[in-house]
């Protein structure tokens, strides 16, 4: 059985992995789909932090992990098909957009699986960006050194 589910896998969390291992325990092969930077601020407002080649290399290096792909348009049947998948797995966010439709609909026709699962409560990249920004919104850089904060109080 061939799993495949997409994300942006930006700052790389336990509630990546944890979705990852349920994919694996779905099927024999998981294959990834990590979203082009164009792709996701198509629907979120800031690009991810980590480059994408960065987020594919950390990908690969998960031992739950069997394929990574790039993908640069946001539409998943291409992907489904080309990789055969059996099972596609989807976040909890899914939703009704015309692309989610779409591959919902050549799933059905095809025999093949969607799974929906809830995401990880423990953690978020947007969780993990906002606590960044909240741990460190007193500090200033240092002119005098272009790599060295400092405290501003």
């Amino acid at each position: 059985m061939i799993v495949y589910t997409v994300g942006t896998f930006d700052l790389l969390h336990v509630g990546h992995l944890a979705l990852l291992e349920q994919c694996k325990a779905l099927g024999d092969v998981v294959a990834v789909g990590v979203a082009s930077d164009s792709v996701v601020n198509s629907y979120k407002p800031n690009i991810p932090v980590i480059p994408l080649d960065q987020r594919e290399e950390m990908l690969k290096a998960l031992s739950c992990v069997d394929i990574v792909r790039p993908y640069y348009e946001l539409e998943y049947v291409s992907a489904c098909r080309e990789l055969n998948a059996d099972i596609f797995v989807v976040g909890e966010d899914w939703g009704n957009k015309p692309h989610n439709i779409d591959v919902e609909s050549y799933l059905n026709t095809n025999g093949k699986k969607i799974i929906q699962v809830d995401y990880n409560p423990r953690t978020s990249s947007t969780s993990i960006k906002n606590d960044v920004v909240a741990q460190n919104s007193m500090l200033i850089p240092d002119a005098s050194r272009s790599t060295k904060w400092i405290d501003a109080q």
